[in-house]
């Protein structure tokens, strides 16, 4: 598994201990699972995550959002879209897009 990694030929994301509930957990809560998880993956592997990947989840909070990428993860899939959100983003084919949590301002792309 070390060579896997150290050849970037696996990679974790997210890096939590688990994955959270997005919906009610505090600040707090969020932030030491990632600490945890985190701590964990740099000691034994040496590898810092960078990818966000929030597969099975209710609905998507911007604060989570926002803890992510001041965490430095750099980019965020998320595995469940409100279903008239998912249409128009196919119609408009925008899926990807860059998410500014909190912030008008938050990012280099309009």
């Amino acid at each position: 598994m070390r060579e896997f990694i150290k050849d970037a030929r696996f990679e974790f994301v997210n890096g939590g201990w688990s994955t959270n509930n997005e919906a009610c957990p505090t600040f707090q809560d969020l932030i030491e699972n990632m600490m945890v998880g985190h701590s964990w993956l740099f000691k034994e592997f040496g590898f810092v995550p960078k990818v966000g990947w929030l597969m099975d989840t209710a609905g998507h909070s911007s604060g989570n959002a926002r803890l992510y990428s001041d965490m430095g993860l750099e980019a965020l899939f998320v595995g469940q879209l409100d279903h008239k959100d998912l249409a128009k983003r196919s119609t408009e084919k925008s899926l990807n897009y860059l998410w500014r949590p909190f912030s008008k301002h938050f990012g280099n792309q309009h």
